[in-house]
């Protein structure tokens, strides 16, 4: 399966959305299409070998849309130049014809106070009272100005469907031309005793209000992408490479893997890489959205669009282009946007009969007004008012909109929300499982004890590290790394390994010196049936400071012991108080013995521990929690994480860890602090509340707005809502749900321990 963005062009509301999905969905080869109104683009999920994309451009064109691919070179370069163009041309249209229609709506409005208010008004030209002279004025408008409404309509009328144009286009096309028919026959009405009224001012003004709205609308969507623009802004334009012993400055795309780059104070990283020569300090929060600069030395990884604080240095160039950091960071934060949550299923339903259902309404209208009554007026009247309040807008972007925002502002946090269903669940949250070393603890474990079995004849401190290190530099594991560390600081001498062989969540074995070295947990030595009990009592006393014990055997024997602690993560209890104060059930999952973790738990504030676990095991024991009937998060940062990450509910993978772990898990957290667990969560909560309110607000209005407008209230109170009323309303309506859901601009973590 292959992945891909359509830019799409000629929606105008949630039925055409629904339209273009409806329309791709039914290409053979796709297996998914979500369509975000909002964001005008189309995420498709497809078959290269069934299908391609130049069918599913010709399915989106058929349905009277058009559309084109979004090119991966172009993903940091924001909106190419003919889409830039497209915006400020269609930007410049919608504002001639809001200018003319509001002159021309303005003229007409004073024109028509006196058959309005029934009073005469001496200081209003006479002849702008006369029909042919609105007649004259309103055409322009109804055919010029709402052009796009007759045009969409047809296009939907060919492919037997109606969206919110066709909508537009019947209400105001009913008061043009009933007014039209007014001023051709005048006495037709009068013969029947009725007034021959017009209602030119209602078609222009509701027109001029609706292009407005669509005007103000567009702005306000453009601003839900600020969080991808600001991002893509933050790269460098340049960088100052060494070739040849002499810099020269380049632009960014033509910076290569293995160029080394000259980075001075105060100037943007160009792109990521590794520290080769001098050391400073890198303000790294607008990637990480972390406030504390960060210590860089020879060896350490730097990330492009970062800015550099005190000192020069020299990195080699390791990721450019689309594989950066901030590149996939850009990448993510667009697939999460694009996708639909959840919540939306409903507003979807009713999006798809929304338009049907209002025509038949307005029909149904006309029809009961004009029996009872036998006044063709106040049946045209609340007829084009049901057509001109309806809004299916509204509810198209009441999840869109929300999505977008929130996930942008989860990246400006250094947290990358994969999707939108992500974003949702995140709130209903009960338990968080969290792995211990490299989450809880920093992932960097020290070797600080080393004891040897007394009177044997391998005793010699030096000779066992040795023999420990040379088979543990073959191994991955981080403990495996603090012994390999450890023997350097003491200057040891590693030796050749044969028949090399890890145990998964056991330990290690390896042949030196035609000796068979093998170092690993009390469980596994137990099983080999080696006896520990030499250095029993010390390996109750490492655990009880909270150190894993680590046991080394030779040819069978045990002869040494040691003692590994992994600091603990500054912000981590901080993180474990407020995840507990948010009323969440906090977890903790190691491979380390049940002593050992119990100590770490007790210092951070853990009270539920599951210890022992091995790697195959994590993932069984995150299903263990889930059929508890709790929707359950795994956060942690290892390849064996992987599986477990994949199995919980919310998969929540620390930036700083392994790239299978990222692939897995739903949420990045691209610091490593814990405390962005609960700036997600809260988040969630922010943003699900957000789209609440959208949704609440756009049904209501619906509900509530079409009765009214049928002239559910004239039998009481003989009132009716007038269209240029119900055209404000609707033009407006969308524009509240959008700017509703750009107040999650100001979110903000708050601190709850």
């Amino acid at each position: 399966m292959e992945n891909t963005i359509l830019k799409l062009r000629g929606m105008s509301c949630a039925s055409c959305a629904r339209g273009i999905e409806d329309a791709i969905n039914s290409v053979p080869g796709v297996n998914e299409c979500i369509v975000n109104f909002g964001a005008e683009q189309a995420t498709v999920k497809y078959d290269p070998k069934r299908t391609d994309l130049e069918a599913i451009q010709e399915a989106v064109n058929a349905a009277g849309y058009s559309a084109y691919p979004l090119q991966e070179q172009n993903l940091m370069a924001g909106e190419d130049d003919a889409e830039k163009r497209h915006r400020l041309r269609e930007s410049r249209d919608l504002m001639r014809k809001v200018t003319v229609g509001g002159i021309v709506s303005t003229v007409l409005l004073i024109g028509s106070l006196p058959m309005m208010t029934g009073l005469h008004l001496p200081l209003i030209p006479v002849w702008l009272h006369n029909p042919w002279v609105q007649l004259i004025l309103t055409t322009p408008v109804q055919f010029w100005c709402g052009y796009s409404f007759y045009i969409n309509s047809w296009k939907a009328f060919k492919r037997h469907a109606a969206t919110m144009d066709t909508l537009i286009a019947l209400g105001t096309s009913a008061a043009y031309f009933y007014s039209l028919f007014a001023t051709l026959f005048p006495s037709f009405f009068i013969n029947q005793g009725l007034t021959p009224d017009v209602y030119y001012e209602t078609a222009a003004i509701v027109i001029t209000l609706i292009l407005l709205g669509r005007l103000f609308e567009n702005r306000a969507k453009g601003q839900t992408s600020q969080a991808i623009r600001k991002l893509i802004g933050l790269q460098a334009k340049t960088a100052r490479l060494i070739r040849n012993g002499r810099e020269v400055d380049v632009p960014i795309e033509e910076v290569e893997i293995g160029d080394v780059i000259l980075v001075r104070p105060g100037e943007k990283i160009p792109v990521d890489g590794e520290v080769i020569e001098g050391a400073s300090t890198i303000d790294e929060g607008m990637v990480t959205g972390e406030s504390v600069a960060v210590k860089k030395q020879p060896g350490d990884e730097v990330i492009g669009a970062t800015i550099n604080k005190t000192g020069s240095f020299k990195f080699r160039a390791t990721r450019v282009g689309s594989d950066t950091v901030l590149a996939q960071i850009v990448q993510l934060v667009q697939q999460a946007q694009g996708s639909k949550a959840p919540i939306q299923r409903l507003a979807d339903q009713v999006t798809r009969w929304f338009v049907p259902a209002v025509i038949a309404i307005a029909i149904l209208t006309f029809i009961i007004w004009y029996n009872i009554i036998g006044n063709v007026t106040l049946a045209l009247i609340t007829t084009v008012g049901v057509l001109i309040i309806a809004c299916p807008c509204a509810l198209g972007l009441a999840t869109p909109t929300s999505v977008m925002v929130g996930t942008g502002k989860g990246a400006e946090n250094g947290i990358l929300i994969k999707g939108a269903e992500s974003l949702e669940l995140a709130h209903q949250i009960q338990t968080i499982v969290l792995d211990k070393t490299g989450t809880i603890t920093q992932g960097k474990p020290t070797v600080t004890d080393f004891v040897a079995v007394n009177g044997t004849l391998n005793s010699n401190e030096m000779k066992l590290i040795q023999l420990a290190a040379s088979v543990e530099r073959n191994s991955e594991h981080p403990l495996a790394e603090a012994i390999v560390r450890y023997a350097q600081s003491q200057e040891v001498r590693l030796a050749d390994v044969k028949d090399f062989q890890a145990v998964a969540g056991s330990g290690v074995r390896g042949i030196v010196f035609e000796r068979l070295v093998q170092i690993g947990t009390q469980r596994w030595m137990a099983e080999l049936g080696i006896d520990t009990q030499a250095l029993q009592h010390d390996k109750e006393r490492l655990e009880y400071l909270g150190k894993t014990a680590i046991w080394l055997a030779v040819d069978g024997q045990i002869q040494g012991l040691m003692g590994i602690s992994d600091a603990i993560k500054p912000t981590s209890i901080q993180a474990i108080r407020a995840l507990r104060k948010l009323g969440l059930e906090v977890v903790m999952l190691t491979g380390d013995n049940r002593p050992t973790a119990e100590s770490i738990a007790r210092e951070v504030g853990i009270e539920r521990v599951l210890a022992e676990v091995r790697p195959e095991q994590k993932a069984a024991t995150v299903q263990k929690l889930q059929s508890e009937g709790k929707i359950v998060a795994m956060v942690g940062d290892g390849i064996n994480d992987a599986p477990a990450l994949a199995q919980a509910d919310i998969g929540m993978a620390i930036g700083t860890g392994t790239d299978v772990a990222i692939a897995a898990s739903d949420i990045t957290l691209i610091s490593g602090d814990l405390r962005s667990i609960v700036t997600a969560i809260q988040l969630s909560r922010a943003t699900i509340r957000n789209i609440q309110q959208n949704l609440f607000f756009a049904f209501i209005y619906n509900i509530v707005g079409i009765p009214i407008a049928a002239g559910i209230l004239f039998p009481i109170f003989g009132w009716l809502l007038n269209p240029i009323v119900a055209g404000a309303a609707m033009a407006f309506s969308s524009v509240s749900v959008v700017m509703n859901a750009l107040r999650l601009r100001k979110f903000q973590a708050k601190s709850v321990a």
